[in-house]
């Protein structure tokens, strides 16, 4: 037989369905699909976020589907346990099957009851994240790398795509920047308050003496925006820089000018793109990194905000930290804003960041 709180997760999935409105999603995606079927649609420079778009609102109406459907097994589920024919070992599989029922029915409210609070502007949008390190030298540029290998294990958990912008590596260990963009829904929402720095504490690996070393590193999130022509870029305001790329990436990388560096000249922004063969995809994709980080500075109007979202001027030091990640002399992962904690490092580091992030989103 149910218990109080499996009702309460029935009640809680009932509210949420009202919420999420199954008909306007039906709505949504029927009109979405009737533009997808006109012959010109992918001559459309928005046709790749339509179909985006799309993507999401079947999503959402499949999860509401599920959530109706875990409900209403739930309370079928506790009918059956009422039948006086059952027998004992009926009864106990018919506790098994309840437990797994509730576990899949609270995993899919956490995560329909998380996206509520993501309303933001750009937070349905795909994310560019991108680290840098801070103080620390060959520590910090390995620390760099810690972290970008944690954000792609945490992208493979979530099965989310994301590609490669740009990585230059460090040359005794680690690297000194990478880029990439991230394609999921929510993407940039459920990313954009990892931006700051990361402070670990750690016995370096680099110092024969063992001794403990402090590093940091700044991590950049921006939204990939769906509506570019939003963002009006002057031709005289843009400085282009093109380079050999170096790295893997086979002759046509190495040997070509195919890295692009460009500078916005009224603000100092300064993006870069190398991983792509194409000289013309990396402009492609310098382009949009600027203006997702100029559509920022637009919707914040705030000045004091420029030097955030650039992360040029944002020291990664002491005193700047969002979060903590201490391997000695004990074991600890602390975020500085939530006071979310845990031991479990090697968890974190490889990716086990839903309890930070889910937290950050509700403040």
């Amino acid at each position: 037989m149910i218990d109080n709180n499996q009702r309460q997760l029935i009640e809680d999935a009932q509210s949420l369905q009202l919420e999420l409105n199954v008909n306007d999603l039906k709505k949504q995606i029927a009109n979405l699909q009737t533009e997808t079927l006109n012959p010109n649609f992918w001559e459309r420079a928005d046709a790749q976020d339509l179909m985006q778009e799309l993507s999401f609102f079947e999503d959402q109406l499949d999860q509401c589907n599920q959530l109706e459907k875990l409900a209403n097994n739930l309370k079928s589920l506790d009918e059956l346990h009422e039948d006086n024919t059952l027998t004992d070992l009926d009864k106990e599989q018919l506790d098994i099957e309840v437990q797994q029922t509730v576990k899949k029915l609270g995993q899919l409210i956490k995560k329909l009851s998380i996206n509520k609070y993501l309303n933001g502007k750009f937070d349905k949008s795909n994310a560019i994240l991108s680290i840098h390190p801070g103080q620390g030298g060959t520590e910090a540029m390995d620390w760099a790398e810690m972290l970008e290998r944690m954000y792609i294990r945490f992208f493979e958990r979530k099965d989310w795509k994301f590609e490669f912008i740009s990585e230059t590596k460090g040359e005794e260990a680690g690297i000194k920047e990478v880029s990439f963009e991230v394609k999921a829904p929510f993407a940039y929402g459920y990313l954009k308050n990892e931006r700051g720095t990361h402070r670990l504490v750690r016995l370096s690996p680099f110092n024969a003496d063992n001794l403990r070393q402090t590093s940091f590193a700044l991590v950049e999130v921006l939204p990939v925006i769906s509506n570019q022509t939003e963002i009006d870029l002057k031709d005289e305001e843009l400085s282009w820089k093109f380079t050999r790329a170096g790295g893997p990436g086979g002759q046509a990388v190495n040997k070509i000018n195919t890295a692009v560096e460009l500078t916005h000249l009224p603000t100092n922004i300064i993006v870069k793109s190398r991983n792509s063969r194409s000289q013309s995809q990396n402009k492609e994709t310098a382009l949009k990194m600027l203006k997702a980080k100029l559509a920022l500075i637009q919707e914040e109007k705030l000045q004091e905000k420029i030097n955030q979202e650039k992360g040029q001027h944002q020291n990664a030091s002491w005193g700047t930290q969002i979060r903590n990640y201490v391997l000695h002399p004990y074991q600890l992962v602390k975020d500085t804003r939530t006071q979310v904690e845990t031991s479990d490092t090697q968890g974190v580091l490889d990716g086990d960041l839903d309890s930070f992030i889910e937290e950050e989103i509700k403040l």
